[in-house]
């Protein structure tokens, strides 16, 4: 039988490579973009339902949980994510662009799944985050990357007391890191393909599926400490 998804975010990058890889396994997706004419890869992907949402924006959020009513995930992924400002120094955010960052990475991507939760299957279903090793706080590496780290950090905390208010639950809730992957964020300098990267990712979905609590691992499935 069929396994089903959501993705949020998929017109290109990891959001892309995880619905292509879904597919290969036979998985039927439904897959969110921002904007529906700048999504022709996603297009190209035979089989994919695509709605709109910007994940922010609350009106789209009910909009599409209403077009979505009674459909039962398998695996809720949430990916939709921001760099934030290009200089991450403390001295130069402005009030507006640090709101909008965690905004965007920490509080809109929990909204969503405390939305979608109750349709994601309590038969070994998944809510995944894309969360970043630049959010363990024992980690102080990329200060250039200061504001982001702090996102996915607050993000990883917020997701956990998201899991705290599911109360006696069979999901199970992944935070997870792609490694450091060739995208528009992650640049041509990265270690990794976005196959290789989602190629594992979705290890893990399968792999964690049934166990249940918080796992914050990596696309190997390696531990990555708080």
């Amino acid at each position: 039988m069929s396994k089903n998804a959501l993705i949020i975010g998929a017109s290109r990058g990891l959001g892309l490579g995880l619905v292509q890889r879904l597919r290969e396994d036979g998985w039927n997706i439904t897959a969110t973009v921002r904007n529906l004419n700048t999504a022709d890869a996603l297009h190209a992907v035979p089989g994919v339902r695509i709605e709109k949402l910007d994940m922010d924006d609350a009106g789209q959020l009910a909009a599409l949980g209403d077009a979505l009513k009674g459909q039962v995930y398998d695996l809720l992924f949430v990916n939709a994510g921001v760099k934030g400002p290009n200089d991450q120094s403390v001295d130069k955010v402005s009030p507006e662009d640090i709101g909008a960052l965690f905004y965007t990475n920490a509080v809109a991507p929990i909204r969503l799944a405390r939305h979608f939760s109750g349709q994601v299957s309590s038969q070994g279903g998944v809510i995944a985050f894309m969360s970043s090793v630049l959010g363990s706080v024992t980690m102080p590496d990329a200060p250039e990357l200061a504001l982001y780290k702090a996102s996915k950090a607050a993000l990883n905390s917020m997701t956990n007391t998201f899991l705290g208010t599911l109360g006696d639950t069979s999901l199970t809730v992944l935070s997870l890191h792609p490694g450091w992957v060739k995208t528009d964020m992650g640049g041509e300098g990265a270690d990794l393909d976005v196959e290789t990267s989602t190629r594992g990712l979705i290890d893990q979905v399968n792999a964690h599926a049934g166990k249940g609590g918080h796992h914050f691992v990596n696309y190997r499935g390696e531990t990555i400490p708080w």
